[in-house]
C-alpha cells in the first residue's frame, strides 16, 4: 500500500512538472473567438472563401485561441460596427412573474458572449472592390464589454489584390494583427525548409515552403544527397551538409541571389551538421579534421578561423547555439555511451549531460525563449522508436510530446515558440508535420517523396 501511494505521488509530481513546462511555453488559457464568414460586395465576394478560411485557420493554428462553433452563432451577423443595436429595456416585471429579458433591436454583443456562443472575441468586416484593389474592412470586439465603444478593440482597412493571392494576403494581415493585441507573433511569411528524396532516386535535395505547406519549391539542384539545413538568423542564407562533393562537406546557398556562397571546408572525411552562431556571423559544425571521431569547431561564415570546441572520446554532432544568450551550445554526444544530449559553454568548456543516458537522445533545438530544448528520444521505447521532448534545461524536467505514433525526429521550434516542425513516418512514410508546443494539432505539409530535417525560418 505504501510502494502504491508512493507511485502515484511520484506520478502526480511528473504531471505537475509536464503541465508547468506547458503553461509556461503556451503562456496559459485560450480566449474563445468567434469567426463568422464575410461577405463582399462585386468581385470580391468571388474571393471569399479563401479569405474566410486562410483567417480562420491563422488564428485557430496560432495555438492562442479556442474557436467558437460556428453552428451556434447567431442568425444575424454583424459586417460593421453601426449594424450592432443595444437591446430596449424589458419592460417592467408584473409582482411574481419573473424577469422579463430586453428587447432586441437587432444584433448586439451579448449574442456572441452569452451561450451558446460564449465568445470572448468576435471578428466583424466585410469587402468591396475600390480602384482594381480588394478592400477589407475589419474590426475585432471584445464582446464581454458593456457597450460597443469599449467592445471595439481595433478597425482597419486591408488592401490586396483582386484575387486569391490578394484574399490570403489580407486575410493574413487581419490576423496578423489580432494575433499581436495579444502579444503574440503571426507565423504569416516564416519557411520551412527541408531535405527531400522527390526528384529521384539516391538523391535529396534542400526545399522551402510556406509554414503552413503550401509553395513548396526545390532550393538546390545538386543531384546528390544533400540534408540537415540550418538557416541564418536573419533569414538569407542555408548552410547544409551535402555530399555532392564525394565525402560529406558543408555548402552555403544565398536565399536572396540564389547562388551557392563561399565556404572552406576543411580537409576531412566528414564536415557536417552545421548550425549559426545568433549573429550570423560564425558556423558551428561537426568535422573529423583531426582525425578519430568527429569533434565540434567553430569558424567565421566563410570557414575561415577555423577553431576546435570539444576534444571527447566519441562523436559530437548536431550542435545548435542558444539563441536568447549566445553563451551556450547543446549537442549530441556518445562521450558517457549512447547518444545523449549535452550542454557546453561557447569556448568548449563546462560540458554536462542533460537526458539521463537512458535510451538515445539526440537532435536537440534551442527554443526562441533560451530557457528549453525540444530533442528526440527513445526512452521508455524499443530502441529506433523515437518521441518528441521539450525539456527546461535549467531543471531539467520534461514533457513527452508524441506517443507511439510512428518515428518522431528532428524537431525544431517556430518563430513563436509555440509550435515546432518535425519529421515522422505515422503516416506511412517520412514526411514533415507541426505541432503546437502542447503536442495538439498535428499537421502534415508534405506528402510528396520522404521528408526530412526540418528547419523554420523567420
Amino acid at each position: 500500500m505504501k510502494l502504491t501511494s508512493t507511485l502515484l505521488l511520484a506520478a502526480s509530481i511528473c504531471l505537475a512538472q509536464e503541465s508547468d513546462i506547458v503553461i509556461k511555453i503556451m503562456k496559459g488559457d485560450r480566449s474563445v473567438v468567434a469567426v463568422p464568414d464575410m461577405r463582399g460586395t462585386g468581385d470580391a465576394q468571388n474571393h471569399m472563401g479563401v479569405f474566410n478560411r486562410t483567417l480562420f485557420s491563422d488564428l485557430q493554428d496560432s495555438g492562442y485561441f479556442t474557436m467558437a462553433p460556428k453552428s451556434m452563432y447567431p442568425v444575424q451577423l454583424p459586417q460593421q460596427p453601426t449594424d450592432f443595436k443595444p437591446p430596449l429595456p424589458p419592460p417592467a416585471a408584473r409582482p411574481g412573474a419573473a424577469q422579463p429579458t430586453p428587447v432586441s433591436q437587432g444584433p448586439w454583443l451579448t449574442d456572441w458572449s452569452g451561450p451558446p456562443v460564449s465568445a470572448n472575441y468576435l471578428t466583424v468586416g466585410y469587402s468591396a472592390v475600390q480602384n482594381d484593389r480588394i478592400v477589407l474592412f475589419a474590426w475585432l470586439f471584445n464582446v464581454n464589454q458593456p457597450d460597443l465603444a469599449n467592445a471595439q478593440v481595433f478597425g482597419k482597412l486591408y488592401f490586396g489584390t483582386v484575387d486569391e493571392t490578394g484574399a490570403r494576403k489580407v486575410a493574413h494581415e487581419f490576423a496578423a494583427d489580432i494575433l499581436a493585441k495579444f502579444g503574440a507573433l503571426s507565423l504569416s511569411g516564416s519557411k520551412i525548409y527541408f531535405s527531400s528524396d522527390r526528384t529521384g532516386a539516391n538523391q535529396k535535395e534542400i526545399w522551402g515552403m510556406e509554414h503552413d505547406g503550401s509553395n513548396q519549391k526545390q532550393i538546390t539542384q545538386l543531384r546528390s544527397i544533400s540534408i540537415s539545413p540550418a538557416v541564418s538568423p536573419d533569414g538569407t542564407r542555408l548552410a547544409f551538409t551535402t555530399f555532392a562533393g564525394g565525402s560529406p562537406s558543408i555548402m552555403l546557398f544565398s536565399l536572396e541571389s540564389g547562388r551557392m556562397l563561399r565556404f572552406y571546408n576543411q580537409r576531412a572525411s566528414l564536415n557536417a551538421t552545421p548550425t549559426f552562431t545568433p549573429d550570423g556571423k560564425q558556423v558551428i559544425f561537426s568535422s573529423t579534421a583531426a582525425g578519430g571521431g568527429a569533434q565540434l569547431y567553430i569558424c567565421d561564415a566563410d570557414g575561415s578561423g577555423f577553431r576546435r570546441l570539444t576534444s571527447s572520446p566519441s562523436i559530437d554532432i548536431e550542435p545548435k547555439v542558444n539563441p536568447r544568450t549566445g553563451a551556450e551550445v547543446v549537442f549530441t554526444s556518445g562521450r558517457s555511451g549512447p547518444p545523449q544530449i549535452y550542454k557546453m559553454n561557447m569556448d568548449g568548456a563546462n560540458a554536462i549531460r542533460l537526458t539521463s543516458g537512458e535510451g538515445d537522445a539526440v537532435n536537440a533545438a534551442w527554443h526562441p525563449d533560451g530557457q528549453h530544448i525540444a530533442f528526440s528520444w527513445t526512452k521508455g521505447y524499443d530502441p529506433g522508436s523515437y518521441n518528441i521532448f521539450v525539456m527546461d534545461v535549467a531543471t531539467r524536467q520534461y514533457v513527452q510530446l508524441t506517443h507511439g505514433q510512428g518515428r518522431n525526429e528532428n524537431p525544431t521550434w517556430a518563430p513563436d515558440g509555440r509550435h515546432l516542425v518535425f519529421s515522422s513516418n505515422r503516416s506511412g512514410s517520412n514526411q514533415i508535420w507541426t505541432m503546437l508546443a502542447d503536442g495538439t494539432q498535428a499537421r502534415q505539409l508534405t506528402t510528396q517523396g520522404r521528408n526530412g530535417n526540418p528547419v523554420w525560418s523567420k
